[in-house]
C-alpha cells in the first residue's frame, strides 16, 4: 500500500511538471521522472522558495551616461528535510538528466533575457534626439504611410513573453535540495549539483537570483567563497567602468557624425537646396526677449524672472575656461592674474551650419575656426568692456550681448559675471568688491536663474568666497550646479583624494546644489586648442583614481556632460516659468495702458525714439526757414548790429582824435590813417562775428518762438542743445574775411557824396550816433555824481561821499571848460594840480586819477554837444561840400566821415547777407543734421534731453508690448516643438 500511494502522488506531480514545461523542447518522459518526482513533491517534505530581489535602477538627473546597476549576489540557504534510507540507480540517472536539462534551458533562456534587458537599458540611456527632428527630411517622418511599424512592433515578443519561457528557478532549487536529501549516500552527486549552481551564478539570471549550496563544512570554505565574491564584485565594477567609457566614446562618435550631418543639412538650407525654410531657433527668440529686457531695465528693477544661466566664481577660478569649453571656442580675453571680465557678457549658444560669433548690435561675423578672427573677437570684447566701464570705476553692470552658433552646441543662454574678489588691489576702484557683489546678486536673485557656481579645485575650499554668496541666494540648492575645475591639479597636489569627493558632495561648503561636476580645462596653456583640451580631459578621467575608486561617477565628469546637464536644466526651467512670466507682463501692459488713457487721452503713445524723430523734423524745418528771411531784413539787422559793435571805436578812436586837429587837412589825414589801420586789423573780424551772431539769433528765434497749439514744450531742451552744439561746431568761411577786407577798404576810401539825399542821410546818421553817445555819457555822469537836487527833494535820495567828491570835481572841470571851450581832450599836469588845489581849498580831498576819470566824461559830453551843434550847421552845407568848402568858414569833414562809415556798413551788410544766404545757412543746416545724427546714436543724450513722465510712460509701454509679443511668439514656438 505504501508503494501504491507514493506512485499515485508521483504521477500527479509528473503531470504538473509536464504542464509547467510546455513549450520547452526535449521534455523528459514521465517514466524517468517518476521516482524523482516521488521525493520532490512528497507532502511530508519541507520546501524552500527563493525570494527574488527587486530590480534596482540607477538614474541620475544630469547624465549623458547611465550607470549599469551592480548586482549583489546572494545565495539562499538550503534547508535539509527527510532523507530516504535507500539508493536507486534510476533516481541517480534522473537527477543527472534533470540537471543537464535545466542547465541548458536556464543558460539559454536566462542569458537571452538578460541580453534583451541590457539592450533595453542601453536604449533608454541614449539621449532624446527629438530636438533634432526638424533637420531630418520630411520623407522620414512619412515612412509610416508605407510600412506598418505598429504591426511589426506587435509581432515582436516582449519581456513578459520571454519571461514565460524561463523555467521556475524556485522549483529547480527546491528539486535540487530534495535530491540532496534523498540521495544521502551520493556525495559526488551533491558536489555536482553545487557545481551546477556555481555555473548558473556565473551565467547570471534576469531576476538577480543565484544558487548557493551550503553544507556543514569547515569555516575555511566559507571564507574562501566570501573572498571569491569580493573579487567578482571588483571585477564587475572594473568591467562596468570600461563599458561606460566605451559607451561614452561610441556616443561621442555618433554625436560627431550627427553634427556633421546637421551641418550639411543646414548648409544645404542656406544654399536654397531645400524648399523648407528654417524658422528662427527657439534659443534665438528667447535671447531676443532677454536683450529687450536688458535694454528696458538694466538695473533689474523690473520683475524679470526669466531663466538664464548665471556663471559665478572667484577670480581665476576657471569660469572663462568652462564657458569656452561649452562654446567650443576660445572667445574671451585672457590675462595672467589680471581681472579680464569687467562687465557681464551674455552668451547665447545655438546651433548653426558654421561656427561663428556675432554681437547683437553688429552684423560682422567672426569665424571661430580661424585664429585671426578669434584674436579679433577677443580684442573687440575687451574694447567693449573698457568702453562700458566709466571713469573712476573698475567694473560695469552694462551687459555685452554675444551670439555663438555652431554645429552641436547646446542651446542655452549664459551670463558670465566678473569674478568675485576678496581684496581690492592697486589700480582698482575702492568700491570694486561691493560693485561685483551687487552685480552678482542682481542676477542671482532671479528665482528662475540657474547658478553655475565655479570653484577652483586646486586651492583650499576654505578660501572660497563665492560659495557663501551662492548659499545666500539659493540656500536650498534648487537651482545651483556646482562645478569643480582644475581637478587634475587637485588630484596631483591634494594629499587626501577623499577631500575631492567631499568637495564634490558639498560637505566642505555651507551650500547645497542640484548637481555636482568635476572638469579639467587644460594644462594651463592659453594657446591650447579646444580639441586638445577635450582629449586631455578624457584621457585624465580614464586614468583617474577618482572614477576607479567610485569617488566620482561617470556622469559627473567632463565639460561635455556638464554642458548637457546645464542645457537640460535650463530648458526645464524655461518651460516651467515662461508662461507665468508672460502673464506677468500682460498685467503690466494693461496697467500702463490704463495710466496713459487717463493722463494723455489725446496724444499718441510716442516713445523716446519716435519723439526724437518728430523733434528732428521740426528742427530741420526751422533751419530751412532761415532761407526764407528777406534780404532787406538780413541787411537791416546786420547793419544795425555791426554799428552797435563798432560805434564806440569810431567815435572814441577815430572821430574824437581827428576832431582835435586844427584844420581839415590834418583831420582827413588822421581819419584816413586810422580807418586803414582799423580795416586791416579789426573791422573784417568784427563784421564776421556780427554776421555769425546774427545768424545764431535768427536761428534761435525760429527754434524757440512758440508755434501756437502745435508747440510741444517737451522738445525745448533738445532744441536748445542742438542749437548750442551746432553753433559750437560752425565756423565761418576763412576766405570771407579776406574778401570782406578788400570790400570795406574800397568803401571807406570813397569820399564822393553824389546828391543831397545822401548828404542828409549822413547828417541824420551822425546825429543819431552822437545823440545816442551823448545819452550814454549823461547816464554815466549821473551815476557818477548821484541824484540832482530835484530827485533829492522829490524822492528823498542823498549822495554818497564818493558821489559828492565826483560832483565837486565835475563842477570845477566845467568852470575850466567854460573858460576855454576849445580845450583839447587831455588835461595837462598843471591843470590837474590846479583843480586838486581848488578842491582842497573847499575841503575836498581828490585823487588825480579821479580827476582824470571825471574829466573824460565831462569833456565827452562837452564835445558831443559841440558836435551836434556843428551838425545842425552842416545841414545846409552840401553846396559848400560840392565846392570843397572853398571860400567858406564852414567845414563839414565830420559829416563826410560818417557818410563813409555809413556806406561801409551798408556794403558790408550786403556782402555778409550774400555769404549767409548762399553759404553759411547751408553749412549750418549740415551741422544741425550732423548733431542730430550724433544725438540719435547717443542713448544717454536722448534720455537726458527728452525727459518727463509722458516720455517714460510711453517708453515703458512700448518695451512691455515688445517683450510680451516676443514672449508670446516664443511660447507658441515652444508648444509647436513639443
Amino acid at each position: 500500500m505504501w508503494r501504491l500511494r507514493r506512485a499515485a502522488v508521483a504521477c500527479e506531480v509528473c503531470q504538473s511538471l509536464v504542464k509547467r514545461s510546455s513549450g520547452i523542447k526535449g521534455s523528459l518522459l514521465l517514466q524517468k521522472l517518476h521516482l524523482v518526482s516521488r521525493s520532490v513533491y512528497h507532502s511530508h517534505h519541507p520546501t524552500l522558495k527563493l525570494q527574488r530581489p527587486q530590480f534596482r535602477t540607477s538614474f541620475h538627473q544630469f547624465s549623458s551616461l547611465a550607470n549599469l546597476p551592480l548586482r549583489k549576489l546572494k545565495l539562499s540557504p538550503i534547508k535539509y528535510g527527510y532523507q530516504p534510507r535507500r539508493n536507486f540507480w534510476p533516481a541517480r540517472l534522473a537527477a543527472r538528466l534533470l540537471k543537464l536539462r535545466y542547465l541548458i534551458l536556464g543558460s539559454a533562456v536566462g542569458g537571452g533575457y538578460t541580453a534583451k534587458k541590457t539592450f533595453d537599458q542601453w536604449k533608454d540611456m541614449i539621449p532624446d534626439l527629438s530636438d533634432y527632428k526638424w533637420i531630418v527630411p520630411d520623407i522620414v517622418w512619412e515612412i509610416d504611410e508605407y510600412i506598418d511599424l505598429e504591426k511589426i512592433r506587435k509581432a515582436l515578443p516582449n519581456s513578459d513573453d520571454l519571461a514565460k519561457l524561463a523555467p521556475d528557478f524556485d522549483k529547480i532549487v527546491e528539486s535540487l535540495s530534495l535530491l540532496k536529501d534523498f540521495f544521502t549516500t551520493g556525495h559526488k552527486l551533491v558536489s555536482e549539483v553545487i557545481g551546477a549552481s556555481d555555473l548558473l551564478l556565473l551565467l547570471g539570471s534576469p531576476g538577480e537570483t543565484a544558487f548557493r549550496a551550503t553544507d556543514h563544512g569547515s569555516e575555511s570554505d566559507k571564507h574562501y567563497r566570501k573572498v571569491t565574491d569580493k573579487e567578482k564584485i571588483d571585477q564587475l565594477q572594473e568591467e562596468l567602468l570600461h563599458t561606460q567609457l566605451k559607451y561614452q566614446r561610441i556616443l561621442e562618435r555618433l554625436e560627431k557624425e550627427n553634427k556633421e550631418l546637421r551641418k550639411l543639412v543646414l548648409q544645404k538650407d542656406d544654399k536654397g537646396i531645400h524648399h523648407r525654410k528654417l524658422k528662427k531657433s527657439l534659443i534665438d527668440m528667447y535671447s531676443e526677449v532677454l536683450d529687450v529686457l536688458s535694454d528696458y531695465d538694466a538695473s533689474y528693477n523690473t520683475q524679470d524672472h526669466l531663466p538664464r544661466v548665471v556663471v559665478v566664481g572667484d577670480q581665476s577660478a576657471g569660469k572663462t575656461s568652462v564657458l569656452e569649453m561649452i562654446a567650443q571656442a576660445r572667445i574671451f580675453p585672457r590675462g595672467s592674474g589680471e581681472m579680464m571680465t569687467r562687465s557681464p557678457v551674455k552668451v547665447t549658444l545655438s546651433e548653426g551650419p558654421h561656427h561663428v560669433a556675432l554681437f547683437k548690435d553688429s552684423s560682422r561675423e567672426f569665424d571661430l575656426t580661424k585664429e585671426e578672427d578669434l584674436a579679433a573677437l577677443r580684442h573687440e570684447i575687451e574694447l567693449r568692456m573698457r568702453k562700458n566701464v566709466k571713469e573712476g570705476c573698475t567694473v560695469s553692470p552694462e551687459t555685452i550681448s554675444l551670439n555663438v552658433k555652431g554645429p552641436g552646441l547646446q542651446r542655452m543662454v549664459l551670463v558670465d559675471l566678473p569674478g568675485v574678489i576678496n581684496t581690492v588691489t592697486s589700480g582698482m576702484a575702492p568700491d570694486t568688491k561691493e560693485t561685483i557683489f551687487s552685480i552678482s546678486k542682481a542676477y542671482m536673485q532671479n528665482p528662475n536663474a540657474i547658478i553655475l557656481c565655479i570653484q577652483d579645485g586646486s586651492v583650499d575650499a576654505e578660501r572660497s568666497i563665492v560659495t557663501d554668496l551662492v548659499s545666500q541666494m539659493d540656500p536650498h540648492g534648487r537651482r545651483t550646479i556646482f562645478v569643480l575645475t582644475k581637478v587634475d591639479l587637485a588630484e596631483k597636489n591634494v594629499a587626501s583624494p577623499s577631500r575631492i569627493q567631499q568637495i564634490i558632495e558639498g560637505k566642505l561648503f555651507p551650500m547645497k546644489a542640484l548637481g555636482y561636476f568635476a572638469v579639467v580645462t587644460g594644462k594651463g596653456n592659453s594657446s591650447e586648442s579646444i580639441e586638445a583640451i577635450r582629449e586631455y580631459e578624457e584621457e585624465f578621467f580614464q586614468n583617474s583614481k577618482l572614477l576607479k575608486t567610485s569617488m566620482l561617477k561617470a556622469h559627473q565628469v567632463t565639460t561635455r556632460n556638464l554642458s548637457l546637464a546645464v542645457s537640460d536644466c535650463f530648458w526645464k526651467m524655461v518651460r516651467e516659468s515662461v508662461e507665468q512670466q508672460a502673464d506677468s507682463f500682460k498685467a503690466t501692459r494693461f496697467n500702463l495702458e490704463t495710466e496713459w488713457k487717463n493722463n494723455y487721452p489725446r496724444l499718441r503713445e510716442l516713445d523716446r525714439n519716435e519723439l526724437f524723430e518728430k523733434a528732428k523734423n521740426e528742427i530741420l524745418d526751422e533751419v530751412i526757414s532761415l532761407s526764407q528771411v528777406t534780404p532787406k531784413h538780413w541787411e537791416e539787422i546786420l547793419q544795425q548790429s555791426l554799428w552797435e559793435r563798432v560805434s564806440t571805436h569810431v567815435i572814441e578812436n577815430i572821430y574824437l582824435p581827428a576832431a582835435q586837429t586844427m584844420n581839415s587837412g590834418t583831420f582827413n589825414t588822421t581819419v584816413d590813417i586810422k580807418l586803414k589801420q582799423w580795416t586791416d586789423k579789426q573791422l573784417p573780424n568784427k563784421a564776421v562775428e556780427v554776421a555769425w551772431e546774427t545768424l545764431q539769433e535768427e536761428f534761435s528765434r525760429f527754434m524757440t518762438e512758440p508755434k501756437g497749439k502745435e508747440h510741444d514744450d517737451i522738445f525745448d531742451k533738445l532744441k536748445e542743445a542742438v542749437k548750442e552744439e551746432s553753433i559750437k561746431r560752425h565756423k565761418w568761411n576763412d576766405f570771407a574775411e579776406d574778401s570782406l577786407r578788400v570790400i570795406q577798404h574800397n568803401a571807406l576810401e570813397d569820399r564822393s557824396i553824389s546828391d543831397k539825399q545822401q548828404w542828409d542821410a549822413a547828417i541824420y546818421f551822425m546825429e543819431e550816433a552822437l545823440q545816442a553817445r551823448l545819452k550814454d555819457t549823461e547816464n554815466a555822469i549821473e551815476n557818477m555824481i548821484g541824484p540832482d537836487w530835484k530827485k533829492r527833494w522829490l524822492y528823498w535820495k542823498n549822495r554818497t561821499q564818493e558821489q559828492f567828491v565826483h560832483n565837486e570835481t565835475k563842477n570845477e572841470l566845467e568852470k575850466m571848460l567854460k573858460c576855454n571851450e576849445e580845450h583839447p581832450a587831455y588835461l595837462a599836469s598843471d591843470e590837474i594840480t590846479t583843480v586838486r588845489k581848488n578842491l582842497e581849498s573847499r575841503g575836498v580831498e581828490v585823487d588825480p586819477s579821479l580827476i582824470k576819470d571825471t574829466w573824460h566824461q565831462v569833456y565827452r559830453r562837452h564835445f558831443l554837444k559841440t558836435a551836434l551843434n556843428h551838425c545842425n550847421l552842416c545841414r545846409r552845407g552840401f553846396y559848400y561840400y560840392q565846392r570843397h568848402f572853398v571860400d567858406s568858414e564852414l567845414e563839414c569833414n565830420d559829416v563826410v566821415l560818417f557818410w563813409r562809415i555809413q556806406r561801409m556798413l551798408a556794403i558790408t551788410a550786403n556782402t555778409l547777407r550774400q555769404q549767409l544766404t548762399n553759404t553759411e545757412v547751408r553749412r549750418l543746416e549740415k551741422n544741425v543734421k550732423e548733431v542730430l545724427e550724433d544725438f540719435a546714436e547717443d542713448s544717454e543724450k536722448k534720455v537726458k534731453l527728452l525727459t518727463g513722465k509722458r516720455v517714460q510712460l510711453a517708453e515703458d509701454l512700448k518695451k512691455v508690448r515688445e517683450i510680451q509679443e516676443k514672449l508670446d511668439a516664443f511660447i507658441e514656438a515652444l508648444h509647436q516643438e513639443k
